[in-house]
């Protein structure tokens, strides 16, 4: 009778403490699905900013509101190094996200990104200021990357482009949640100087999704203005693709006797040639040397260029 009781006592007691560990892991497991809930899909938009025009090592930045913007040149991605750290506008980056990191545009912005290489194209998110490293256009997550297709070869010819209502939408969204206005633009962190980049042949093969990944839901975030903010979503469009070369621009000149004294400078560096173009009525005279076969190339005559102090001097892909 006694041995009957003290099972009975033991099964017990062994079921409360059974009871009690598995709420316990319920709690933890209920605080970590929040915790994760939180760092993985942003509360909103962070804060517009634009900018005043500031410098590093030695190139002047102008940031400003353009909503006609579109420009071709080298991309590379930013991930591990700054995932989960402040972003330029206050938001929290995400190497897993649709965003981006760009000199001038504003803090947030919406852009269309199309690698010339392979066609393919997404739209990201600018809510970072860089890249800071010279040759480059724009900076792109991690996530970015795999989806266009240059994640292992660090760097890309890409065109850039502005989506002009997406980015008035984002930048209403922010205005409202923060309660300020345009009329305060400034950049809100220290600008990054460091390029995360590693070269990888391009595959070549247009496909709607990076390989190895699967889509995820869009993004979508309701602020408490209640202005709608764009989806950040994974969506890859593939575009037909063209030969495309790279070039460094060392200047454009009214007076074709500059553009002709520029040439004459660059001439050792490489096959340097001048075009003339039309720009609001006036002939304007462009000096570039190319077309250069690969970003490397393209990165070495740029160091050349602004060695022999032409510090204006960029990459252009056309």
């Amino acid at each position: 009778m006694i041995s009957a009781f003290n099972n009975r006592s033991l099964v017990f007691a062994f079921l409360s403490l059974f009871a009690l560990v598995a709420c316990a892991e319920t709690e933890f497991l209920v605080h970590t699905a929040k915790t994760v809930g939180s760092d993985n899909t942003p509360a909103s938009v962070g804060d517009y900013k634009v900018g005043k025009p500031y410098q590093i090592k030695g190139q002047w930045y102008y940031p400003t509101e353009n909503f006609d913007y579109i420009e071709t040149g080298i991309a590379s991605w930013y991930g591990p190094n700054f995932h989960g750290k402040p972003t330029a506008n206050g938001e929290t980056f995400d190497q897993n996200l649709m965003t981006a990191a760009h000199r001038t545009l504003p803090l947030p912005s919406s852009v269309r990104v199309t690698n010339l290489e392979n066609g393919r194209t997404v739209v990201l998110r600018v809510n970072d200021r860089g890249p800071f490293a010279r040759g480059r256009i724009i900076d792109v997550s991690r996530r970015a990357a795999q989806l266009l297709g240059f994640e292992k070869n660090g760097t890309a010819k890409v065109r850039v482009e502005i989506m002009a209502d997406d980015s008035r939408q984002l930048k209403l969204a922010a205005i409202n949640r923060t309660g300020g206005g345009a009329g305060q633009p400034q950049i809100a962190s220290s600008p990054r100087q460091d390029v995360v980049a590693t070269p990888l042949p391009n595959s070549g093969q247009p496909v709607q999704q990076a390989a190895n990944t699967a889509p995820r839901d869009p993004v979508t975030v309701q602020p408490r203005s209640g202005v709608p903010i764009p989806a950040l979503t994974e969506k890859v469009e593939v575009l037909p693709v063209s030969p495309t070369g790279i070039f460094v621009q060392t200047g454009a000149f009214s007076k074709l006797e500059n553009a002709l004294r520029m040439r004459d400078r660059m001439f050792s560096l490489g096959p340097t040639q001048i075009s003339r173009f039309r720009v609001a009525g006036a002939e304007v005279y462009r000096v570039r040397i190319g077309p250069l076969q690969t970003v490397a190339m393209a990165d070495t005559t740029l160091s050349q260029v602004t060695n022999a102090g032409v510090s204006d001097a960029r990459l252009i892909v056309e």
